[in-house]
């Protein structure tokens, strides 16, 4: 009986270890489109880091610590409004920020232009490229077909990119209190706070993080277990900018 009793506070012990790990520490997350190209790809197996924001209680949109809002530039995984959809995107503007965006693409934030270099897109596939080698695969379009533009918001360095035979749209948006204002990297191709808006605090779910598992193609009646000849071996251990 003694052993039985130990075997059974053992199984939960576990259980409760590893339950806690993906309440507060990390949670396995897939990209499912093309909203962060070149950032992040479809098929991309990433962590999420929970804790980055504080502690939630399991199963409810109540924090039991104080949030800390993300920065400027970091890509974090959370609620879309009015909706109970998970969905990922970079964070570009915080509580009482203004925000305009031009057609050309670029973005002010505050009166400040965020800085942006045209990326020369044939460097997307060389081996000497600073970026993850992509094809047009992995694009979901022709390099050929689009512009490059590498940008540092906040700690993180990445690539937005465009279609160059686009106008891409003017906006101006004030984040409200409590709230952080998103956008796709694959700026052309995201639906984001252009759209619905800013995200309410209680609605993150953490941080981007890693890459742990990534390929190009799915088994289609298992949509999440890739297919072992299109695993992208380089993209594992990836820490996502």
């Amino acid at each position: 009986m003694k052993e039985l009793f130990k075997s059974i506070f053992s199984f939960w012990g576990i259980l409760i270890l590893i339950l806690s790990i993906r309440w507060i520490a990390f949670e396995p997350f897939v990209i499912p489109s093309g909203s962060m190209i070149p950032s992040l790809l479809v098929h991309d197996h990433i962590l999420v880091k929970k804790y980055a924001f504080g502690v939630r209680l399991p199963f409810s949109q109540k924090w039991l610590t104080d949030i800390t809002l993300p920065e400027r530039g970091d890509i974090i995984v959370f609620k879309k409004p009015d909706d109970n959809y998970f969905m990922i995107k970079r964070v570009v503007g915080l509580p009482g920020d203004e925000i305009l965006m031009s057609p050309d693409g670029s973005l002010t934030v505050n009166s400040k232009v965020i800085t942006r270099t045209q990326f020369d897109n044939t460097k997307l596939q060389a081996e000497s490229s600073p970026y993850y080698k992509v094809d047009n695969v992995d694009l979901e379009a022709l390099a050929q077909d689009m512009e490059f533009y590498e940008q540092t918001m906040g700690k993180n360095t990445f690539l937005s990119m465009f279609r160059g035979d686009l106008d891409h749209g003017e906006f101006e948006a004030l984040v409200p209190p409590g709230h952080v204002f998103v956008m796709g990297d694959n700026r052309d191709n995201s639906l984001d706070s252009r759209f619905w808006g800013p995200v309410p605090q209680e609605l993150l779910i953490g941080e981007a993080s890693h890459i742990w598992l990534s390929c190009q193609n799915t088994f289609e009646l298992v949509s999440r277990l890739c297919k072992p000849n299109s695993i992208r071996w380089d993209r594992f251990g990836h820490k996502i900018q």
